[in-house]
């Protein structure tokens, strides 16, 4: 039986038949404004609701933000972070600034990707972390494109090594199809892609699981929404050719 985390995301679970199994690093792709890092942020916020410590890893906002962003949605993490049960690594500031000089786990070089990694990995020892997302890792490897599959080797090792369950946001432009890199998806243990099609003179989401070791999953393009409480997917219904759903 492959032990499995539930992400607790309405429809997530059922189109994972049963959740992302244990230690797998899942590639969360999509364009701008597709719900990649509400997603990552939700996974994170339900996993603390059932007892599993998380670290959120900010490269493209400012922790400060981060938590701001998660409070709209009501995951107000605070008391959490209190009881030493949430994190957030601060990958974005290099500790400049004062809201930054007051954060426990501070990356000084956020293009060092060895400093990253010994950071990351103090924060999930400390706190125990069971779940952890990245976002983006995209970030880490866009002047250097050739290095995105070494940049991501690198993470999975800390990752997997520890145990945790984890979700690395990757940016992708709205025209392109792949995942975020040359050879990341290969270092993937799990690859889903989030999409915002402009059909008829209207956007409409979609998710797709490409992959997903150690368990089977729904094969089809679902719809899904982004609610005041985060992101709800559809299973029952399928997005067909030119946006029609099913």
């Amino acid at each position: 039986m492959v032990e499995r985390v539930k992400t607790g995301i309405p429809g997530f679970d059922e189109i994972l038949h049963g959740g992302i199994p244990k230690r797998n690093v899942v590639l969360l792709s999509g364009g701008p404004g597709t719900g990649k890092t509400i997603m990552a942020s939700q996974f994170l916020w339900n996993g603390l609701q059932m007892g599993e410590p998380g670290i959120y890893v900010a490269l493209e906002e400012h922790p400060v933000q981060v938590r701001i962003n998660m409070k709209q949605f009501g995951w107000d993490v605070k008391q959490y972070e209190q009881q030493g049960v949430f994190a957030v690594v601060d990958a974005f500031t290099g500790g400049i600034g004062e809201a930054a000089k007051r954060e426990k786990y501070v990356v000084k070089d956020p293009t060092d990707v060895n400093e990253l990694v010994d950071v990351l990995r103090a924060a999930i020892k400390d706190i125990n972390a069971m779940r952890v997302a990245i976002d983006s890792v995209s970030t880490l490897y866009l002047t250097k494109p050739s290095v995105a599959r070494s940049v991501l080797m690198a993470l999975k090792k800390v990752l997997s090594g520890t145990g945790t369950t984890s979700i690395l946001v990757s940016q992708v432009s709205v025209t392109e199809r792949g995942f975020g890199g040359p050879g990341v998806e290969h270092a993937a243990d799990g690859i889903v892609r989030l999409d915002l099609d402009e059909v008829e003179g209207e956007l409409v989401r979609s998710i797709i699981v490409w992959k997903m070791r150690g368990t089977s999953h729904s094969l089809k393009r679902h719809p899904f929404d982004i609610t005041d409480k985060g992101i709800v997917i559809y299973p029952d219904k399928v997005v067909k050719s030119r946006g029609v759903i099913a």
